[in-house]
């Protein structure tokens, strides 16, 4: 019988997590699992993660006070447990499971959950465009069935596992976005995930930090196909040498799209581009169709052309993709282009940023600035370069020059090396200006920009540009 969260309970869990039952009873069933005590948890399992910041096993008297049916944790607490949880004191004690390490058992759960389940789970991954790549995948495969999908930067060694154990009884197909900071993490995760099919998007300058240049990039992404089945589609980029070469030497039985034709699925005839969307011609087999995407720019094609590859091998026909595609409407912080009242274009691309996502950003926010209008950029630090990040945030600077922008201000560690890489560039010391807080940003941006002006706000999450966004909103067209 196929897992089901009510039905399920503490002894069927045990088995796949290798845990010990130290009290409770072991025939109760489950309603849910949670990792955040700070929800009600009546009658779940709650699950005691050790993070960077936080430790679930500090929090797990409250989550027994909130009505938690059960608790996972490390063998090494129970000790410490023991003096503050009296089971043997209470009307209706929780089921308390040690094992060695939770972070751990959760990934086994998980995957045990997911072998359980003869459903098709496509496992998309990339250094850039894969939580749109995600979003649009998940849109094409709803045409056809019931989708799970990731939610949000559910993509980690936690969020992964939690999506899976969503699984359940009339969900057709699973779409998994996979990310990592270090090698060994999607190999991890495609363990535990066993997907029938991989989408690798490109290979770019991120997560330097843990892999230290772009080719341990492309083998760190490529742990998705060493570690997925023979029997499994594996969907790369065929424009991107970098990947096609380290995914050759795994595989030959690639499965490829692109911009080029030749590629198994490949768009031609880009009609760019305008604030609502950009359109293209989708061309797999004997197949020509029209798309008409709602988001613009062409890193979006093939952010489409992607997601049409695992559509379309994964039982979605041509006629399902295109209306999938068609039907995709953006994400929140990424390339999101809102028209202000007064004339002003702002566009959110807050959510990240890398150098390949910025200058993707950059060129199609250029193509779009309204006739007579001029371009205007703030952008915050670029998180986890590693000992590229002065050179690559330099660049970024000269990069705004070429791009002809008006304005251009940064905040953040390496703003001054943004600054100086824009004067480098050609912008004047009145265009280029370094800034010491959000606020300020704000301010500036108010003061600057003007009727059919575009405004570009991206940076690292970490940064909080986000803010920016949101004040620049509520104060620029107000005067």
């Amino acid at each position: 019988m196929k897992p089901e969260w009510g039905k399920i309970t503490a002894a069927q869990i045990i088995g796949p997590i290798q845990g010990k039952l130290v009290a409770g009873q072991a025939d109760i069933s489950l309603a849910g699992l949670s990792t955040d005590s700070r929800k009600a948890l009546q009658g779940e399992l709650f699950w005691a993660l050790k993070g960077e910041k936080y430790d679930g096993h500090d929090f797990v008297e409250k989550a027994i006070q909130s009505g938690a049916s059960g608790i996972v944790i490390r063998e090494s607490y129970l000790p410490h447990l023991a003096k503050h949880v009296r089971p043997d004191q209470m009307e209706a004690p929780p089921v308390i499971i040690t094992v060695k390490d939770t972070l751990e058992a959760l990934g086994e759960l998980a995957g045990w959950w997911r072998r359980q389940y003869d459903v098709p789970v496509a496992a998309v991954t990339g250094s850039v465009g894969k939580t749109t790549t995600k979003e649009m995948c998940a849109s094409i495969l709803g045409q056809v069935g019931s989708v799970l999908k990731s939610q949000g930067n559910y993509n980690n060694l936690i969020g992964v596992p939690l999506t899976l154990l969503r699984l359940a009884p009339g969900i057709s197909r699973v779409v998994l976005e996979m990310g990592m900071n270090r090698p060994g993490e999607i190999a991890r995760l495609t363990q535990i995930t066993g997907p029938d099919l991989g989408v690798i998007t490109n290979v770019g300058k991120v997560h330097l930090e843990g892999l230290g240049n772009v080719a341990r990039v492309a083998r760190a992404k490529c742990e998705l196909i060493e570690e997925s089945s023979p029997q499994a589609d594996i969907v790369v980029n065929g424009d991107d040498q970098m990947l096609m070469e380290a995914a050759s030497r795994l595989r030959k039985d690639l499965f490829t799209f692109g911009l080029v034709p030749g590629r198994n699925v490949f768009g031609g005839e880009i009609q760019e581009n305008t604030p609502e969307g950009v359109s293209f011609v989708l061309h797999y087999r004997e197949e020509s169709r029209p798309v008409n995407l709602k988001v613009p720019g062409r890193h979006n094609v093939r952010n489409a052309l992607a997601a049409a590859a695992a559509g379309f091998l994964m039982g979605a026909g041509p006629a399902e993709v295109v209306k999938g595609l068609e039907e995709f409407r953006g994400i929140k912080g990424r390339f999101t282009i809102e028209q202000l009242p007064c004339g002003i274009t702002v566009i959110d691309d807050t959510y990240n940023a890398n150098p390949d996502a910025l200058r993707a950003a950059l060129e199609t926010g250029k193509s779009l600035v309204p006739k007579g209008g001029r371009l205007l950029v703030a952008l915050g630090d670029m998180l986890e370069l590693g000992d590229e990040a002065p050179m690559e945030h330099r660049a970024a600077g000269r990069l705004v020059a070429e791009m002809g922008a008006a304005c251009f201000m940064a905040l953040g560690e390496y703003a001054h090396e943004m600054i100086n890489g824009a004067l480098e560039g050609g912008l004047s010391e009145e265009k280029a200006v370094w800034l010491n807080d959000r606020d300020e940003m704000v301010n500036r941006l108010g003061s600057v920009a003007e009727n059919r002006d575009l405004v570009i706000i991206k940076g690292s999450r970490m940064i909080g540009l986000e803010e920016v966004v949101r004040k620049l909103k509520e104060s620029v067209c107000t005067g």
